[in-house]
């Protein structure tokens, strides 16, 4: 896809995604470093335009009875639970998510998320602002991208991610709740810290930050390291929202427990 035909989609004079060796296109990537650098997340307000995220608002709003539910209890890590430590072990407590998601393959070749997703020149800004040599799109039918919806009462619970960053584009907002919360660097690759985890699902809000958007947003999240949820979802109209999956190795794909909790099929079987 040329920035030409994107260009109805992304404010490129506000974000030149696609010119990375401007002096523009140079001071976005330091922007989106140095925040990544101090609280381990980045956002673009206002990345696609306006009257392109309404029309994705009511294209998603569409695809919202293709979603398979998903309402059940996990440990922060996705893992099984080992009852043989204590009950306030954060390896033993659970939370709640509960939320619809429509795969990639259900999403209509044309719709915004789909092209933004196949646009080379955001995937390589995407590994540029991560400090990454490259980054390939996933390989998954149903995980590359896809519509996350969060209706009345649904909600993401604290957890931490498996890959080592996530990209989302928000679409829609809801009237209350569904907000982005999370703590920055909670745990690293050499300490779990498992009493500052567990201090968190038992209630500590001081080191909680949240990370608002608008529609239009696209957003940069160390998700490995720093713990995040969305809060529980109020009112009628639903959250919407799109998680764009990269990886620094080609071939990616979900594991096939992964891709019945949350998409209810496994398309390699």
């Amino acid at each position: 896809m040329t920035s030409k035909s994107v260009a109805d989609l992304v404010d490129l004079d506000r974000y030149p995604v696609h010119q990375l060796e401007s002096a523009a296109g140079s001071h976005l990537l330091e922007q989106c470093r140095e925040d990544m650098a101090r609280s381990g997340a980045a956002r673009l307000d206002g990345f696609v335009r306006p009257e392109a995220v309404a029309q994705l608002a009511m294209d998603a709003s569409g695809l919202v009875p293709l979603g398979f539910g998903n309402d059940d209890v996990h440990t922060v890590y996705f893992e099984d639970v080992d009852k043989s430590l204590p009950t306030n072990d954060p390896r033993r407590m659970l939370v709640r998510s509960a939320q619809k998601a429509v795969a990639m393959d259900l999403l209509p070749e044309n719709f915004g998320v789909r092209r933004l997703y196949a646009w080379d020149d955001l995937t390589n800004f995407v590994a540029a602002a991560l400090g990454k040599d490259r980054l390939y799109r996933s390989d998954d039918p149903l995980d590359g991208c896809n519509v996350t919806v969060y209706e009345e009462g649904d909600e993401l619970g604290w957890h931490f991610d498996r890959s080592e960053f996530s990209v989302t584009l928000m679409i829609q907002p809801a009237e209350q709740g569904g907000v982005f919360e999370y703590v920055p660097a909670v745990r690293s690759a050499d300490d779990e810290r498992y009493a500052a985890v567990g201090a968190i699902l038992a209630g500590e809000q001081k080191d909680v930050a949240e990370l608002p958007s608008v529609p239009g947003t696209l957003a940069f999240f160390r998700g490995r390291y720093s713990l995040h949820r969305v809060t529980p979802v109020k009112g009628t109209r639903p959250r919407l929202n799109s998680v764009l999956t990269y990886a620094s190795e080609p071939g990616h794909r979900l594991n096939p427990l992964t891709a019945k909790l949350f998409y209810g099929r496994d398309p390699g079987a």
